[in-house]
């Protein structure tokens, strides 16, 4: 018997309170909104183990097509948890990271959408510019620039 083989990753979920702040802190970002409904009825909650459960969701995709970028907003049940506001080295999900193609253009286009600097942009050796950012409701941001090869 073959064994069987992992695809790929479909996305990463992300639970937040205002799914219209999310959605615009992302597109500007440059993520596109790929659709967006609501999931509810117990055959959602049986996946998830919530029972009944009424979530509004929207899929945001990468401007290469490959990843996405689900994000969800709990009406029943109500979230019961908050880790927006853990450090880096909490235990669990820590963040997702982005390649950009300009650093400081990004950055100064999601600061007005309610992205603060974590640290500082650091430049490690020469092959990137990195930072992490807080966005809407503490959602822990990594932001990474390739450096071309002089």
């Amino acid at each position: 018997m073959t064994k069987s083989k992992l695809l790929r990753m479909d996305n990463i979920g992300i639970v937040v309170e205002s799914l219209d702040t999310a959605v615009a802190f992302f597109t500007e970002l440059g993520l596109t909104l790929e659709g967006r409904g609501t999931i509810e009825g117990e055959w959602a909650g049986r996946v998830t183990g919530l029972g009944n459960q009424t979530v509004e969701v929207a899929m945001m995709v990468t401007p290469d097509g490959h990843s996405r970028l689900e994000l969800s907003r709990f009406i029943a049940p109500p979230t019961i948890a908050d880790h927006r506001t853990a450090p880096v080295n909490a235990l669990g999900y820590l963040r997702a990271m982005f390649t950009v193609d300009n650093l400081d253009e990004v950055l100064s286009r999601l600061i007005p959408q309610h992205a603060e600097l974590v640290g500082e942009v650091v430049q490690y050796e020469d092959s990137y510019r990195l930072c992490y950012i807080r966005g809407p409701e503490g959602l822990l941001i990594g932001l990474a620039e390739p450096l071309s090869a002089e």
